[in-house]
């Protein structure tokens, strides 16, 4: 991962919480990524969060890692999902003000849940990709349809976003995104790093 490269950067949510992020200036397709659950320690420094950074990097996007309000050195307050959507719709408007034409949203666990509840209209266009959306911890079945979402990442032993359960979320939100089940990993894909990254590179090369 081009770590070296960026920079700490902050934005201004909607409601005037400033924001931390870590941006990396690629090319006009970026990628915002988000990260799991902060209650839990989630922050975007999460090996996950940094390896789907990688994935986007290596291809030449530009990307932006981004601790949620409360998280780091954001400002404001943990909102249980609510304002975040505030912080990953600014994320995406700083790449946008950075010269981003695209922009995907990638959110991990909690952050997948999050995406999933943002309003996107107004966004660049995009797509979605959610690694390990958390079916068995938290409720999706407020989400709206989704044709923004292309994959969705789990582990067979994810018993957070375990595989059956994930697959019901994916038909709801968009039936033509795809499923990955990554044999043997679990919610913090522990030793699993590498397949992880394997299917980011196959799916950015389409």
């Amino acid at each position: 991962m081009n770590s070296t490269l960026e920079e700490t950067v902050f934005f201004t949510a909607d409601d005037g919480v400033t924001l931390e992020g870590a941006f990396f200036k690629g090319s006009e397709n970026a990628a915002v990524i988000a990260h799991p659950h902060p209650v839990y320690g989630g922050n975007m420094e999460n090996m996950v969060v940094r390896e789907l950074a990688a994935a986007y990097q290596a291809r030449g996007w530009s990307t932006l890692r981004f601790n949620f309000r409360g998280t780091g050195r954001s400002g404001g307050d943990y909102d249980q999902g609510a304002k975040e959507q505030l912080d990953v719709r600014a994320a995406a408007l700083y790449m946008k003000d950075s010269g981003a034409l695209r922009v995907d949203l990638a959110g991990y666990s909690f952050g997948a849940w999050v995406i999933a509840h943002t309003d996107t209209r107004g966004l660049p266009e995009g797509g979605i990709i959610m690694i390990s959306p958390p079916a068995a911890m938290m409720d999706f079945s407020q989400a709206p349809p989704c044709s923004r979402l292309r994959l969705a990442v789990t582990g067979s032993e994810d018993a957070i976003a375990p595989p059956a359960m994930a697959r019901k979320v994916i038909e709801k939100l968009n039936p033509e995104a795809g499923l990955r089940v990554i044999k043997g990993a679990d919610h913090f894909f522990s030793n699993r790093a590498a397949e992880l990254k394997s299917v980011m590179d196959e799916f950015l090369h389409i």
